[in-house]
């Protein structure tokens, strides 16, 4: 009989920040080793957890998008929410839909000419696919207690209504054994989580709904205060300096082709690349300017820094997270395995 493997982040206190339901990582080649479809594998993790639980499947030979559209290396490929060791049938499973390259789609989203040019043998595989099932707006799935939000990137306790974000980015790192920041979203993740690009099969915002350069959240002054009392678990910024560095020696320009958030308006200016200024609503730099990101700043006179510098000094460059702590991935995860 094989086993199957699966990391866990307990349902908890984890340090100081509330982990409000069992969040389950798996990877897909562990699955297809098993000779499992990703539902089964799902279904066999679920059946051990009593509690709420999300559970994520990831394929790291894949790539993706974060919700500035800055490519990354590895991707999820499923996503599911459980309690009392059961997956809802109709509202507790989802996939998500891998996309064709063609000319079509990067014309409609610019910021996928980072496909070709750094991850050009990955299949892209994105959000859940409407056209297969209704999909709650949020792109959400729900079982019990638990609700596993945002293509698997928010995680929430239905009945405590206690919540944690689970930047992808984050979440692969994890996958990675690699390092990652704990605290608080606080006001600039919050401000640049709305900083979105447009895609139909968004992994946060499908549809296409919101043009790059502009806010999903137009919330003007109150866009800092939407998640920032919310824990997060973050890539180390390092490791998020990496690929906003790929995307924009890729020539991909924020606010024209990736999101203008923080993070990365503050390793663009140190690369010396402006900001699409035209391409921007006043939406966008009223959010920005509430959190210190005026266009004096993105204009400011920095020094310039090699991107050996900018990844080294990622932790005073790049901002977010509040009361950051840094954790290696297995300090926090458990490896646990399902006979199947």
């Amino acid at each position: 009989m094989n086993r199957l493997k699966y990391r866990v982040i307990p349902e908890g206190m984890l340090d100081d920040i509330l982990v409000p339901l069992t969040i389950v990582l798996i990877d897909y080649e562990d699955v297809k080793a098993c000779n499992l479809t990703m539902r089964e594998a799902c279904d066999k993790i679920a059946a051990t957890i009593p509690g709420p639980a999300g559970l994520n499947m990831f394929d790291m030979t894949a790539t993706t998008t974060n919700s500035d559209g800055v490519m990354l290396d590895g991707s999820m490929t499923c996503m599911a929410a459980s309690d009392y060791g059961k997956i809802n049938n109709e509202f507790g499973y989802l996939e998500m839909v891998e996309l064709d390259y063609s000319d079509e789609l990067i014309q409609e989203e610019p910021h996928l000419k980072q496909w070709k040019i750094n991850f050009g043998d990955r299949k892209l595989i994105m959000g859940p696919d409407p056209k297969k099932k209704n999909i709650p707006i949020h792109n959400a799935v729900l079982t019990g207690r638990a609700g596993n939000n945002n293509s698997a990137t928010e995680m929430m306790h239905c009945i405590t209504m206690e919540e944690i974000i689970l930047p992808i980015s984050g979440q692969l790192q994890l996958m990675r054994d690699g390092d990652v920041e704990v605290g608080g979203t606080g006001w600039i993740i919050s401000v640049g989580i709305g900083m979105v690009v447009a895609e139909e099969y968004g992994r946060i915002v499908p549809h296409r709904q919101f043009k790059v350069g502009d806010t999903a959240h137009k919330s003007g002054e109150y866009a800092k205060f939407l998640k920032s009392h919310i824990p997060i678990i973050a890539a180390c910024k390092s490791d998020l300096a990496k690929y906003i560095i790929k995307a924009l020696e890729a020539g991909m320009i924020p606010g024209k082709d990736i999101g203008a958030s923080p993070a990365v308006l503050a390793v663009a200016r140190h690369m010396k690349i402006k900001p699409d200024f035209d391409n921007m609503t006043k939406a966008s730099f009223d959010e920005l300017k509430s959190v210190g990101f005026t266009k004096e700043w993105m204009l400011e006179n920095v020094e310039a820094l090699t991107t050996d510098e900018i990844i080294a000094r990622a932790d005073e460059i790049i901002p977010g997270v509040d009361q950051p702590k840094t954790y290696k991935a297995s300090d926090i995860v458990q490896i646990k395995y399902v006979e199947v």
